[in-house]
């Protein structure tokens, strides 16, 4: 059995303008020890299926449905007290903006004592011993004197070191890093990815990596599931999707992504359009009207997903049918 087991999930907010359909039967299996990336532009659903993950989806005006399994047990029906427990202890998070997940008023060393007091029987010295070891494991120096530092002293790359070490105070069996790395300048990118990897090797926990950066997902996931406008659109292992795409969306995402190794006049190939409004999404395939392959067809049904190779799927008729089309498409 899987850690984590999502099947058919939804998600639909209730707004003046109407239902804002967010996540639109999304599943996806994630084992202990591995890396699933979740990747798309924003809107695309994959912030809302983190926090679907996690039981943060208020209930007043939104609609819920489909399965979020751990160990086999749905998250979306246990109560606010049981949620509790298994958040920091068996799934913790790392949010993208780490200035406004940190309380600016209290130091570093004592917001991550408070997350590990408030699941343990420990006293607060306990508790401050182990804060300091957990920013030692993170790479950042003087853990002794940094564990009383606020947040506002401390650089961007640190206070993320710090979102993860409070993350793993407890050990938990998942980790969903959700955008960890775009404040962050490219160099300390590298790094923050490099210390989740060996954290990762170190403590087996399960890593839920979410981007809307398809080359920083492809290289540090085992698998990677790529979603638009609140479904998923391809999903296969993580080199498969970077040296093998299929779907006209994951093709266009990679033509967007500059390469170090590139020319220096080499031009990028942004996507045309923008993505639709999740109020009301166009009919059919969602994707058509920015797709260069769009036929009549792909405005009649919503397409579902099809193998077209071992562990690779694509919720696209037109390739599926004819994988060749692909290769007309750019992907950098």
């Amino acid at each position: 059995m899987a850690l984590l087991e999502l099947r058919d999930l939804e998600v639909a907010f209730r707004t003046r303008e109407g239902m804002v359909r967010a996540v639109n039967g999304v599943s996806f299996d994630l084992e202990r020890g591995r890396t699933v990336g979740l990747v798309g532009e924003s809107g695309s659903g994959k912030t809302v299926t983190s926090l679907a993950i996690l039981g943060l989806i208020p209930s007043a005006e939104t609609e819920t449905d489909g399965e979020v399994l751990l160990d086999g047990v749905d998250i979306l029906t246990l109560s606010a007290s049981e949620l509790r427990s298994i958040r920091g202890r068996r799934v913790a998070i790392v949010f993208q903006d780490p200035l406004s997940s940190l309380h600016p008023m209290h130091k570093v060393g004592w917001q991550i004592v408070e997350a590990i007091r408030a699941h343990e029987r420990v006293s607060k010295r306990g508790a401050r011993a182990r804060a300091v070891e957990l920013l030692r494991s993170v790479g950042i120096p003087s853990p002794a004197s940094r564990v009383d530092s606020y947040p506002h002293e401390l650089s961007g790359g640190t206070r993320q070191r710090v979102m993860i070490a409070m993350a793993l105070a407890l050990g938990p069996d998942l980790l969903i890093a959700d955008e960890p790395t775009s404040a962050l300048d490219v160099t300390v990118q590298s790094q923050i990815l490099e210390l989740l990897a060996r954290l990762q090797e170190e403590t087996g926990m399960a890593l839920l990596l979410v981007s809307h950066d398809l080359g920083v997902i492809a290289e540090h996931a085992d698998e990677v599931v790529v979603m638009y406008a609140g479904r998923v659109v391809e999903h296969g292992q993580g080199d498969t999707i970077v040296e093998s795409p299929l779907h006209p969306y994951t093709r266009g995402l990679l033509s967007s992504i500059p390469h170090v190794d590139g020319p220096r006049a080499e031009r990028l190939t942004p996507i045309p359009g923008s993505p639709p409004s999740a109020v009301q999404l166009p009919p059919g395939c969602a994707f058509h009207p920015r797709c260069a392959l769009a036929r009549t067809s792909c405005t009649l049904e919503v397409p579902a997903l099809v193998d077209v190779g071992p562990e690779h799927r694509i919720a696209c008729p037109i390739v599926a049918g004819d994988p060749s089309l692909a290769t007309s498409l750019p992907t950098s």
